[in-house]
């Protein structure tokens, strides 16, 4: 592509959300320019990833380049938190045997290896540009955006859109898009396009032009890091965990990476933190809190430092309207909790799947547009609320200090009382519940002190599971010869689920299907026909033996076992969830 100045697509930030998008936009064929202020090589933290991170990595082709890297294998945490001042550990391996361990990365070459891999795979990579602002105006929709007759049927359009009169367009309008920025040489461009994936971390361009941004008081922290050579490391097999400390002021992290150095950092309260650098500088400030961690400070006893301090605030916010008419926000440019659990490249990586898909959407069935960012937004909201309360979680029930810190990030008793039905806090409940004991959100239950009533919430779920699960296999025993209970009981479905029909991801887009909405998934789960159309039957009336024998006939005679089978599967699966109310 010329340096001037079309494109479909303009990607904003070459961090891991704008590569990710990047790569899967230029796979479905669209013309990509990414746009990157610096040069990589270049500094970030954020080095410990997440399991869950894999399998995107290996979505993007770029997973064995990750592993020729070198890079140690992280396989969980080692805490001081909760009721013990003693360390203690958990593994991926306990509840992941798929993905047992993660890494702890150099980013400086982990989002190079991403960025390349994004070039590599068409993408127009454009380093040393910065980009200033995105305009948005609307044209005839006989006024292509591009002269290229490759697109030109896509771009005219025929037709009413109804979306596009939702998401701020006339019928007869199409939206017009241009990145201003400067190149490398700091000359002033412009480039037009059809689409804009903002992935511009923590700077967030859109968000703050927008006024997207809203920031989250629950989590006013800053963060003061540097790296040390030398580092003692945990004793095996936590040796390449990442180590969490809380002491007085906040918590400290501790990364080691497979260049011998080790990542270091102080996350205390925002206020506070600021008046003590103020006064005492950064470097005195770190070593300050340093010298307050018993653990941490010993495993630096004999470290040199030899890099930073530096510092990293305004953090904890997100964005309203992460997508919209012509544009999507990824990554940390969408929102950003806190690093306690090392969700920002996680969340970078899927949002930048999630936002190529969304764009591809648009791109190609512009009606289904409005829907498609819906469902962007749950998606990710989903992902994000989790995190959010289980850094909550985990803030709340941590016993070892007591301090101001700590005790303005307590959840107070009663707080969960004042949400009610679809809320983030019942889903995270549901999420926590359904985990083996070994599972991170459960570990806070056995080592910290939670919140009275959110223990109580989560055993009244498991233990209305349990009744449920023992309820039905009791109706599946068949005795003296009769048909299993099973067959006369008539499903009843719990009063707020349904199954709509909506976008669910697909092959590198959105595509219409069926989701279940749950108290557990207000977002929706996607599910097959047959499901949707068992749902559908469940009416309190119908039995069980009928709901088979009627769907039994719409398939081949070979099919039926296999179908009957499912089915009762499923009966099990909503039952025992709570989505089927009674039998």
């Amino acid at each position: 592509m010329d340096q001037g100045s079309q494109a479909d697509v303009i990607v904003i930030g070459g961090g891991p959300a704008g590569s990710a998008a990047a790569t899967m936009l230029a796979r479905q064929g669209w013309r990509v320019v990414l746009l990157e202020r610096e040069r990589f090589p270049r500094d970030h933290v954020g080095e410990s990833l997440l399991p869950a991170s894999i399998p995107i990595l290996e979505e993007l082709g770029v997973l064995p380049a990750v592993e020729e890297q070198g890079f140690l294998k992280k396989r969980g945490a080692t805490m001081v938190w909760g009721r013990d001042k003693e360390p203690w550990s958990w593994f991926f391996g306990e509840t992941n045997r798929r993905y047992p361990h993660s890494y702890q990365v150099w980013r400086p070459t982990f989002d190079h290896l991403l960025l390349s891999n994004a070039d590599a795979n068409g993408v127009d990579v454009r380093q040393g540009w910065r980009a200033t602002e995105v305009t948005f105006t609307h044209s005839p929709k006989d006024e292509p955006i591009l002269r290229d007759p490759v697109h030109q049927d896509r771009l005219s359009g025929e037709g009413r859109n109804p979306d596009s009169v939702r998401m701020g367009r006339l019928p007869d309008e199409q939206l017009l898009l241009t990145v201003r920025c400067l190149d490398e040489s700091g000359q002033q461009q412009a480039i037009s396009a059809r689409f804009v994936v903002d992935a511009t971390g923590q700077n967030g361009l859109l968000g703050r032009q927008l006024d997207l941004r809203r920031w989250d008081e629950s989590f006013r922290n800053l963060a003061v890091y540097a790296y040390y050579e030398g580092a003692q490391r945990l004793p095996p097999p936590a040796d390449t965990n990442i180590f969490i400390e809380s002491y007085a002021h906040g918590w400290l992290w501790t990364i080691p990476l497979h260049t011998g150095l080790a990542s270091i950092g102080a996350v205390v309260d925002q206020q506070e933190g600021e008046e003590q650098v103020r006064k005492l500088g950064l470097q005195r400030f770190i070593e300050e809190q340093l010298a307050q961690a018993r653990h941490t400070s010993q495993m630096l006893s004999k470290a040199r430092q030899v890099s930073g301090p530096f510092i990293v605030k305004d953090w904890s916010y997100a964005c309203e309207n992460i997508a919209g008419d012509g544009y999507v926000l990824a990554g940390d440019a969408a929102c950003f909790i806190d690093p306690l659990f090392s969700s920002g490249v996680h969340l970078a990586l899927m949002s930048g799947v999630l936002a190529a898909a969304y764009t591809t959407t648009c791109l190609r069935n512009p009606e289904m547009g409005s829907a498609a960012a819906s469902v962007y937004q749950e998606l990710y909201m989903k992902e994000y609320h989790h995190f959010r309360e289980m850094v909550r979680l985990f803030y709340s029930s941590n016993r070892t200090v007591d301090s101001y810190f700590w005790e303005a990030r307590r959840i107070l008793e009663g707080e969960e009382e004042q949400e009610s039905g679809l809320s983030p806090r019942a889903s995270f409940i549901q999420a926590v519940a359904g985990q083996p004991p070994q599972g991170y959100e459960r570990m806070v239950l056995e080592r910290g002190a939670a919140p009275t009533r959110f223990a109580q919430s989560v055993r009244a779920v498991e233990d209305d599971r349990a009744r449920r699960q023992a309820k039905f296999e009791e109706y599946l025993e068949a005795q003296s010869g009769n048909p299993p209970p099973i067959l006369s009981r008539s499903p009843r479905l719990n009063s707020g689920v349904a199954v709509e029909r909506k976008p669910v991801a697909g092959d590198g887009e959105f595509e219409w299907g069926y989701v279940l909405v749950t108290a557990g998934h207000p977002e929706g789960l996607p599910c097959s026909q047959l499901v949707a159309r068992l749902m559908a039957m469940l009416d309190g009336e119908t039995t069980v033996g009928g709901l088979l024998n009627a769907l039994a006939s719409e398939v081949d005679q070979s099919q039926q076992q296999q179908i009957l089978s499912s089915i009762i599967s499923t009966l099990q699966i909503l039952y025992v969830d709570g989505t089927i109310a009674e039998l």
